[in-house]
């Protein structure tokens, strides 16, 4: 009779222990009873009729590591549902693009269960589903795109996906946060074409900027040869303006000192003659200067002013 007791109390704590049920957290449980969706078990300590409530299997990422070293994810069976943000790394896939160029593209879907009754009742093994529904609208997306668009629109690409993705996703109880394209690779023959029109635009925009910089050095050339020419007229302008005030000055002295007119008028046209004259046998190759009779008498008229300008190893000829 104690042996029956104890078997009794044995499988009642059993049954007991069996309608126990801890959900880690970020996680969540589908219950069903006698086959029919009952509750979701939220993170934490919960309890089930033992019996009549079970636990239902549902798919979960897991990321493994193959023979050769490669990274990837597998769908398994659980009894959680994990309700963090999830990770769906897809192989490369061949897309056409509209102007009919191959190209291979690695895309990364990133989602989260926001309701995991949906997640289970709405779809089936909604992993696989995301993965299909993923590649078929890249496919239409880029179909749409050249190939230029579509190396070049990678961001208008990546939320167009998002939104369409989001959108079909919706009634599953899934939210699609992002969608970003990892790689687009083209044809080899494409990326040669590329590889060399990219070097001949470097060319073109290094020999377009030296040319730039040429004509700015011409141009610094010109600006700084012209400020020169302006600086060397007002230099002269300046030295003409005191000459002339200093000249002014010299006649008005003169004039003081002469009390007659006639003697003051002769005394500045001898003083033309003398600097005219100076200019004149300052050449290189003047060994004789013609002079008018009449300047002879102007500057004998001054005595000593003709002995200053002529020289005694030049002939005068009147």
């Amino acid at each position: 009779m104690n042996i029956i007791l104890i078997v009794i109390a044995v499988l009642i704590v059993i049954v007991l222990f069996s309608g126990i049920r801890i959900v880690p957290e970020a996680k969540a449980m589908i219950i069903e009873r006698l086959g029919k969706y009952h509750k979701t078990l939220p993170s934490g300590f919960n309890i089930i009729i033992p019996f009549l409530d079970s636990a239902r299997s549902v798919p979960e990422l897991r990321p493994i590591t193959d023979k050769i070293g490669e990274s990837k994810v597998i769908v398994a069976n659980t009894h959680y549902i994990d309700l963090r943000e999830q990770v769906l790394d897809y192989p490369k896939q061949n897309v056409i693009t509209k102007d009919n160029v191959t190209v291979a593209i690695d895309a990364v879907i990133y989602f989260q269960v926001m309701d995991p009754k949906s997640s289970i009742y709405e779809i089936v093994n909604y992993p696989i589903a995301i993965e299909k529904l993923t590649q078929t609208t890249l496919r239409n997306v880029i179909g749409e795109l050249e190939l230029d668009e579509t190396l070049t629109s990678r961001d208008t690409i990546n939320s167009k996906l998002q939104a369409i993705l989001d959108e079909a996703t919706d009634k599953w109880g899934i939210k699609v946060n992002r969608v970003e394209l990892q790689d687009i690779i083209p044809p080899e023959d494409i990326r040669k074409q590329m590889e060399k029109q990219m070097g001949a635009e470097r060319e073109k925009r290094a020999a377009i900027l030296k040319a730039e910089g040429e004509k700015q050095s011409e141009i610094l050339k010109a600006e700084g040869f012209k400020q020169a020419l302006i600086n060397r007229a007002e230099g002269d302008k300046q030295a003409s303006i005191l000459r002339a005030q200093g000249e002014a000055k010299a006649i008005e002295a003169v004039k003081l000192a002469l009390d007659n007119k006639e003697e003051y008028t002769q005394y500045l046209i001898a003083m033309r003659y003398i600097e005219t004259f100076k200019d004149m046998a300052s050449g290189k190759d003047n060994k004789m200067i013609y002079m008018p009779y009449e300047t002879s008498g102007v500057l004998s008229s001054l005595g000593g002013i003709k002995d200053m300008f002529v020289d005694k190893n030049t002939p005068i000829i009147k």
